[in-house]
C-alpha cells in the first residue's frame, strides 16, 4: 500500500481536521512510499522505534508523537535519537492523538467501555472527549476497582469508599483529571482516567465521587491496538501492536 493512501485511509477514518489537537495529526515524519509492514504502540520511544527497525517495518503508528506545542523545537539529545533513527531505517512515523481518543468505536474510551462492560450514554468536556455511561448495577466501588486491575493489568490508585455503590460513571483516557469537576457536576458516581493530581484527591473526597486512577498508559492501550488490528485487516498489510511496559 502507498504511504499517502495509508494516511488518506487513516485521517477519513480518525477524522483529524474535527479536533484542536496540541500536536499535528496524521503523517509526522516521511519515510519510504511503500507500505507492507507497521508497528503500532502508545508512543513513539525509542524503544518503540528499535523494535520496528528490528522488524523491518516501514511505518509506525501510534497515539504519542512529535511535536508538541511549547516543546523546544531544536533537534538536539533525544530528539536528534529519535528522528535520526527514523530517517536512517526510512521509517514513517504517523501520530493520531485526541482523535484516537475520541472515536466511537477504536478509540481509548470505547474501548474502556467495552473492557469494563459500560454502557455509554454520553460525552462531555472539551471537544466531547470525555464519555458518560451506566456501570453494572451489581458494582460497589471495590468490585469495579478490582475488575479495573484485572482488564488492565495494572492496580490503580483508588480514592473514595470501597463499599460505594456504582451506577452512574464518567471516564476519559490518560491525563484527564482536569475534567473531574465537571463529572462531579453531572452526578456520576465514579469518574476514571489515567492520572491522578494532588488536588484531585481533595475533590473526590470532599464531593464523595471516587475517583480511580488507572495509569495514562494502561488507559491508552486499548485505542492503539483496536486501531492496528483495524488497519491490518482492513488495509491488507501486516500491523503489529508492540507493548512497551510503562507503570505510569
Amino acid at each position: 500500500m502507498k504511504r499517502d493512501a495509508l494516511v488518506n485511509y487513516l485521517d477519513e477514518l480518525l477524522e483529524p481536521a474535527k479536533f484542536r489537537d496540541y500536536c499535528p495529526n496524521g503523517l509526522q515524519v516521511e519515510g519510504r512510499d511503500e507500505v507492507r509492514r507497521i508497528v503500532a504502540g502508545v508512543t513513539a520511544s525509542q524503544a518503540l522505534l528499535d523494535a520496528a527497525a528490528a522488524r523491518a517495518a516501514d511505518a509506525i503508528l501510534v497515539h504519542h508523537g512529535y511535536f508538541w506545542k511549547g516543546e523546544d523545537g531544536r533537534i538536539t539529545g533525544i530528539r536528534k535519537q529519535r528522528l535520526g533513527a527514523l530517517l536512517r531505517h526510512d521509517i514513517s512515523l504517523l501520530a493520531y492523538h485526541l482523535p484516537l481518543d475520541a472515536h466511537p468505536t477504536l478509540g481509548n474510551n470505547a474501548q474502556l467501555a467495552a473492557l469494563l462492560d459500560w454502557q455509554p450514554t454520553g460525552r462531555f468536556g472539551e471537544q466531547d472527549i470525555g464519555w458518560l455511561g451506566s456501570a453494572d448495577a451489581g458494582d460497589d466501588l471495590a468490585g469495579l476497582s478490582a475488575r479495573v486491575a484485572r482488564q488492565l493489568g495494572r492496580q490503580p490508585l483508588v480514592i473514595g469508599d470501597p463499599k460505594r455503590p456504582i451506577r452512574r460513571v464518567a471516564w476519559c483516557s490518560g491525563g484527564a483529571q482536569g475534567y473531574f469537576e465537571q463529572a462531579i457536576a453531572l452526578g456520576v458516581d465514579a469518574y476514571l482516567s489515567g492520572e491522578i493530581s494532588e488536588q484531585t484527591v481533595h475533590l473526590a473526597l470532599e464531593s464523595g465521587v471516587a475517583y480511580i486512577a488507572a495509569g495514562h498508559h494502561a488507559t491508552e492501550r486499548g485505542g492503539i491496538r483496536a486501531l492496528a488490528r483495524h488497519v491490518g485487516e482492513h488495509c491488507g498489510l501486516v500491523c503489529e501492536f508492540v507493548d512497551i511496559d510503562n507503570p505510569v
